[in-house]
Order: C-alpha cells, then structure tokens, then sequence
C-alpha cells in the first residue's frame, strides 16, 4: 500500500520506506497473481514467485498510461523522491525477488542514489525493531521481530534527511483517535475500520501543527487494532522518532471484511476495480486525511472511469 500510494501521489508524498512489498499494481487485480507472484500466500496454489516473475515491463507501461490518463500523478515525479527497502534475507512470505522487481521497477523512475536497498537482513516477514518483537527469523503476530535494527529509524532518516537522536523515554505525545468515516462513508464496507489513529508530539501539539511534517505508517496484514490491539502503533518504532523530529504519525487502518478476513491493504482489487488510482476508495480516503492535517484543499472532482478491452480504470 505504500508503494500504491506513493507512486499514485506522487506529486505530493517525497518519498517511501517499503518492508517487504512488491511493484505498483503488481497484483493487477488479481488475488491469484497477489498470493502466487507478487506474494507467497496462497494455500491453493503453488508460488510462481521468481526473478522478474512480477512483469516489470507490463507493469511500467500500465504505470504510464495511468498517468497520462489523470488518474494517478505524472511518475516523472518520483525522480525526486528518496525510497528506502528491506527485504529479510528469510522472508517467506514476500521473497527477495519480488523486492528486487520492485527495485528494478523504481530504477526505471528514478536513480540508483535516491534508493537504499537492505536485504541482509536475516528477517522473516515482520517489521524489525531494535528494541521489541519476536526473534528476528520468527514468522507469526504481530508481525514485528526484535532484530536488533531499527528499521523505522533508518527509513525515517533517509527519507527526511538527519534527524535528531530518538525519544528513549517514555512517549512524549499522544495518540489521538479519529472517526475515518469522515474521509469514506461506511468504511467498513470498504475493509477500513471505523476508527484511525494520529501519534501527535507534544511539540506539535503546542505549535498547532505548524513546521511539523507528516509521516504515513501503513500496518501490514493481520496487523490492524482488531487483529493485534495498539500493538503496532505502540511498538512499531515511529513514535520515538517523531517525538525529537517533530514528525506527525498517521496511522489510517484497514479491517477484515469478506473478501479480505487479514485486513490487508487493498492492493489486489479485493474492494473496488480503481484500488491503485487516486480514486480509488481507500486511497481517496488516506489522501483526504493527509490533505486535513496538511492544510490543503481536496480536488472537487475525480477522473472518469476509462477502459480499453482488457482493463477499466
């Protein structure tokens, strides 16, 4: 989901951390394609996950002609953005080569010095912590493995450049909750809960907001307050660094729904045909909160639905 918002924003996000994700609309609407190539979950079929098995080809043309029909932002603009990769070394979930599509699909964007790639990492899928979690080759909730690294910290420090030491006390801010039906009606129906979450610092709080910048933590899978409580957003790692650098934290939340019992992000077209595009439901929703606490007007209109024989957006 990052990356699907990163690369459909691209005008207005600077940059992406990605922990174990594949290339934009890799799944292409596709569960099948979502849990054979672009992830290894399927307990149906076997995994297809292998070198360029994600089509980076097809998936830089689709990318483009997205953009130049509106309805993502024009991807010239991710030549300025500053990503940061971890791929675990152990990661069974979404192997190394799906990571490494995702690399080559950004290095077709932008250059190799706007991009750090770790994949050493002897990580399972999880999110590696220095300081929580389970042991670092344990596959299993909540997802966060104490690797001795901390990943939150060294994305946040790429992308926004040098930050200032960590809070290693208690947290200084607050988590604030928010009704996320203010940004999608009835978003249970669409495999988003009822409630969001904002970790907002003490030094944000007392300016208003004012000089402060604004980060987007996406949870994985199983990783939602329904599935494993503040567990996330608690032990993640983001708090303490927002704390001393005067980041804002959004935590938007996606819920188990039908067609989708993980909570997962919708990245494969599980809830609405335009998940990838700007109009999409839950990236529309990210994208009005985002632009609330950034002060900015909301587009009044949406791009019109557009087809070609195989494929509508």
């Amino acid at each position: 989901m990052a990356v699907q918002f990163e690369v459909a924003y691209s005008a207005t996000v600077q940059g992406a951390g990605i922990i174990a994700g594949g290339p934009y609309f890799c799944a292409q609407g596709s569960a099948y394609t979502a849990t054979t190539r672009c992830s290894c979950t399927s307990s149906l079929f076997a995994c297809r996950v292998h070198p360029g098995g994600t089509n980076i080809a097809d998936l830089i043309v689709l990318t483009d002609w997205f953009a130049a029909e509106g309805a993502i932002d024009p991807p010239e603009r991710l030549a300025s953005h500053k990503v940061w990769m971890l791929s675990g070394s152990v990661d069974s979930i979404v192997p190394q080569p799906v990571m490494t599509d995702l690399y080559n699909y950004y290095r077709h964007y932008m250059a190799a010095s706007q991009i750090v790639y770790r994949r050493m990492l002897p990580a399972e899928h999880a999110l590696p912590t220095d300081l929580y979690g389970n042991p670092c080759a344990h596959l299993g909730s909540p997802y966060i493995n104490n690797c001795t690294y901390d990943a939150a910290g060294q994305l946040l420090q790429w992308i926004y450049g040098p930050l200032l030491p960590r809070n290693s006390g208690p947290p200084a801010g607050r988590v604030l909750a928010f009704v996320q039906g203010e940004f999608l009606p009835f978003p249970t129906l669409h495999g988003m809960a009822t409630v969001g979450y904002l970790y907002l610092p003490k030094s944000c709080e007392d300016s208003a907001g004012a000089g402060c910048r604004l980060h987007v933590a996406f949870h994985g899978c199983l990783q939602d307050t329904d599935s494993i409580g503040s567990t996330f957003i608690e032990h993640a790692g983001y708090n303490a660094w927002a704390d001393s650098n005067r980041l804002m934290i959004l935590y938007p939340q996606a819920s188990a729904i039908a067609s989708n019992p993980e909570a997962c992000w919708d990245w494969f077209a599980y809830d609405d045909a335009r998940y990838a595009l700007k109009s999409g439901h839950q990236m529309a929703a990210v994208k009005r909160m985002v632009d609330k606490l950034t002060g900015v007007q909301p587009a009044s209109t949406l791009s019109p639905s557009r087809c070609r024989p195989d494929r509508c957006i």
